[in-house]
């Protein structure tokens, strides 16, 4: 075992932690790509696996989806708080709109990842499910006036696994109300054991170079990566810039949606604000985003406009002010609206809205 105590790594050995961190996010993919039953995650994909920090802080995503995973520390920071006895062995099922995750039928499976009795990650595989539990048999209600009329079942961060092995009354709860069980139920296991095989590798990587090394390499990484972010700001003209759109009418909202998105690109201080307070009211219907995907979709716009080798993780995030209002449409929704369609339709707006906001920077 290699150990260090010294408050900054050197560039190779990083890169080296670096590297090993985003294999094992693949692997993680892998594994929910080859295991799951549901053509929708291993043929469509809809699925993305992340791992977070102990203090709940996003470090790695390899080819996750970006409303899938720039909100996952939001869902993992919900497991610390309500379970002040996490232990090595849980597992956690997170899909609550409300608390951290994107929409009811992304289930997030959440490992903490122990290492001489510290929790320094946990992994998390999120994938979109066949069928939530929904009043109708769709996981896309862009009708439903609110969630008890979406219906979808709801976990807030529920422990499924104790000492590794399986809470067996949520299985069962679960099994009832889905109408595709067994599918279901090699989903659910795909998802767990991929978040497992995060789990192990972790521990391998803890165990080859210490403990000490891995929290250095924590902090030295985020740092590294907010760095990387301060100087792709400053490359960037002073500006405040403003962008409009809408949402198209539809039979239960014939007006559509208005849409818009605040930037203002501050180079001096090297931070970027984001606002989408002045966002319409909570409309009443699957619509609104949730506070997950309402941040995961500026964060997109922004990042597809600026170098892919900017690092996407909570240092680079440091640099990005998002501010959002509870009780808006694109922000922060108040219980009960329904979320059921919050990853697509008004995200995909709100994506396309911030990039053509940067866009008007200029080329490049």
């Amino acid at each position: 075992m290699t150990d260090t105590n010294n408050s900054k790594l050197d560039t190779v050995l990083t890169a080296v932690l670096a590297n090993r961190v985003d294999g094992i996010v693949r692997e993680m993919t892998n594994t929910m790509l080859k295991t799951a039953r549901s053509a929708v995650i291993n043929s469509a994909r809809d699925f993305s696996c992340a791992i977070v920090t102990g203090t709940n802080e996003l470090f790695a995503c390899a080819e996750g989806l970006p409303i899938h995973i720039f909100g996952t520390d939001l869902q993992t920071k919900v497991m610390c708080d309500n379970h002040p006895d996490i232990a090595e062995g849980d597992c956690y099922l997170h899909n609550d709109p409300y608390s951290g995750n994107t929409h009811a039928a992304d289930h997030a499976f959440m490992v903490p990842v122990f290492f001489e009795g510290e929790h320094h990650f946990t992994a998390v595989a999120k994938a979109h499910q066949a069928d939530c539990g929904n009043s109708l048999p769709t996981t896309y209600m862009s009708m439903a006036k609110d969630v008890y009329e979406e219906g979808a079942l709801i976990f807030p961060a529920v422990r499924i696994q104790r000492d590794y092995k399986m809470v067996g009354d949520v299985v069962n709860m679960m099994q009832k109300r889905i109408r595709v069980p067994s599918q279901w139920y090699g989903d659910f296991m795909a998802g767990i054991s991929s978040a497992r095989i995060a789990e192990r590798r972790l521990k391998e990587m803890c165990a080859k170079y210490g403990k000490e090394t891995i929290k250095t390499f924590i902090t030295s990484w985020l740092n590294y990566s907010e760095q990387r972010m301060v100087n792709a700001v400053r490359s960037l003209p002073a500006a405040k810039l403003e962008n409009h759109g809408r949402h198209d009418s539809m039979p239960f909202l014939p007006e559509g949606i208005p849409l818009q998105v605040k930037v203002m690109v501050d180079p001096d201080s090297a931070y970027i604000d984001i606002d989408l307070r002045d966002n319409i009211d909570n409309v009443d219907c699957g619509l609104n985003q949730s506070e997950a995907t309402a941040t995961s979709a500026v964060l997109a716009g922004l990042f597809n406009s600026l170098n892919s080798d900017v690092p996407q993780n909570a240092g680079s995030f440091r640099r990005v002010r998002v501010h959002l209002r509870e009780g808006a449409v694109a922000g922060i929704p108040k219980f009960p609206h329904s979320c059921s369609v919050a990853t697509t339709n008004v995200s995909d707006r709100m994506i396309n809205l911030t990039g053509a906001a940067f866009a008007q920077l200029g080329d490049g």
